[in-house]
């Protein structure tokens, strides 16, 4: 009877320790499965610079974009400069929370090298704004073009990578508006001086 009791016992242990390393082993699977899905979704060093560059960017272009609203001659440039800062306030805080989401914080003033533009076209009005400010607007966002599609190859994490693609085609459109104004005030200027 007792070599049966301990047959038993030994059984009820076994099965015991089976469905314990069974259950240990799914929740292992689900732990895995988790730390791949937020390593899959985790911002990468790369990420986070990226993100403080194009919140820099942003930054820059609600800055000028005000100035513009105040010192542009031509409607056309005043109605841009409005554009950037309706654009790029919504992109910015889009950026904000997805940042704040991740524990990234990002730089709240302008570096030096936006401040010295902002400084310098400020310093001027009228025609001589309109142009400088809309050639400041292609260069900048050619610039910002050929590097969100960059690091849209290159971006890990999912939220930041269609935070990217979707204000990419925002910037193209800018582009794209920002060269046609730059073509109708330059021409006017130049019609003007001759």
């Amino acid at each position: 009877m007792i070599k049966r009791l301990n047959i038993i016992t030994v059984l009820l242990v076994s099965v015991v320790f089976t469905f314990a390393g069974l259950a240990y082993g799914a929740q292992s699977q689900e732990t895995n499965t988790n730390t791949n899905t937020e390593s899959a979704n985790a911002l990468s060093k790369s990420d986070m610079r990226f993100m403080k560059k194009a919140a820099e960017g942003g930054m820059f272009e609600v800055h000028l974009g005000n100035l513009a609203k105040q010192r542009a001659s031509n409607k056309d440039v005043k109605s841009f400069g409005e554009r950037m800062v309706n654009d790029h306030s919504k992109a910015n805080d889009q950026l904000m929370r997805l940042a704040s989401d991740n524990g990234v914080t990002l730089p709240k003033d302008l570096d030096a090298k936006h401040k010295k533009t902002v400084d310098r076209l400020s310093k001027l009005s009228g025609s001589q704004f309109d142009r400088e400010y809309m050639n400041v607007m292609v260069k900048d966002h050619t610039k910002d073009v050929n590097e969100f599609q960059s690091e849209s190859n290159r971006i890990q994490n999912s939220d930041l990578k269609n935070w990217t693609d979707d204000i990419l085609s925002t910037i193209k459109d800018h582009l794209q508006q920002a060269k046609n104004i730059e073509q109708e005030v330059g021409s006017k200027s130049s019609a003007s001086t001759k």
